[in-house]
């Protein structure tokens, strides 16, 4: 029986975040850690009323507190470029490059000796963790890619699938047929073009090339994804013995289900997470 297309879209989930999306505690306080004995001999410019002289003696007796002074300003390097009138310059952290007087220029000019010593702030190491916790929130795009690619491989193994035995993550066209002797020139082009499924899924009558995807916004690359899975839907029915498996799911489908319902028409394994806990996995 075929299934309904705007039913199935109406299944779709707003989003998929789960606990460890948001941030990652333990990277921040790793990262802080690795710093933690620097930032504290810096705390004692804390409230000073001679700063840039303060700040000179601890770069003259600890010089590797430097270090730390990217991550004041949210910056993830050993190195950070300036220019303005007085010139162009380029500040080692790791290793001094410059005159201390230039650096205590570089702490006067971006305002860190304002927000030290004027008690802006009470405590280096806190404040490094505040600006680590926001920079590690920019990393929820990189571990958003990686949900719905770990929510799949869940129900792969919840199905009974062994890693490294009759499922493989990440796999390339070759090694396919490199280790089942199978032809997939059908979707290779001849053998011009590579392409890696997120998992391969191995039966007694099925290879399984799986690729898994969630959006929860629209954008160009939707109609895009949709218009190249409806190509290799249409190239993988070539091949006996293979099978392309599509999951996908998220609201932003809704500004590209047009292109996302001509993908469906052609290929009978496209699946959303509603299906997955309905076990479609266990059916293959």
């Amino acid at each position: 029986m075929k299934r309904n297309f705007n039913e199935w879209l109406g299944e779709f989930r707003e989003s998929i975040a789960n606990y460890g999306y948001y941030i990652d505690f333990k990277k921040v306080h790793q990262n802080v850690d690795a710093i933690k004995v620097q930032l504290n001999i810096l705390n004692s410019l804390v409230g000073s009323h001679d700063i840039e002289n303060d700040f000179e003696k601890i770069i003259k007796d600890y010089p590797e507190t430097l270090k730390c002074i990217p991550i004041l300003l949210a910056v993830r390097s050993n190195e950070i470029y300036a220019i303005d009138e007085d010139g162009e310059y380029n500040y080692d952290f790791k290793k001094i490059n410059y005159s201390i007087e230039q650096y205590k220029t570089f702490m006067r000019k971006t305002g860190l000796f304002d927000l030290i010593s004027n008690h802006i702030i009470n405590n280096l190491v806190d404040y490094a963790t505040g600006v680590e916790t926001g920079l590690d929130s920019n990393g929820r795009k990189n571990r958003g890619g990686h949900l719905m690619e770990n929510l799949v491989e869940g129900y792969i193994q919840k199905a009974g699938y062994i890693k490294g035995k009759n499922y493989i993550k990440e796999m390339n066209l070759s090694e396919i047929e490199k280790v089942w002797d199978i032809n997939l020139s059908a979707i290779s082009n001849q053998g011009k073009t590579e392409k890696r499924f997120d998992f391969v899924i191995k039966t007694s009558s099925n290879i399984y090339g799986i690729e898994t995807n969630f959006y929860g916004s629209g954008g160009s690359k939707l109609n895009e994804t949709a218009r190249s899975y409806k190509t290799l839907a249409l190239e993988a029915k070539m091949i006996d013995g293979f099978k392309f498996v599509w999951f996908t799911d998220g609201k932003g489908w809704n500004s590209a289900k047009n292109n996302l319902e001509e993908t469906f028409d052609v290929l009978d394994d496209i699946y959303n997470i509603n299906d997955l806990e309905n076990g479609v996995i266990e059916r293959f």
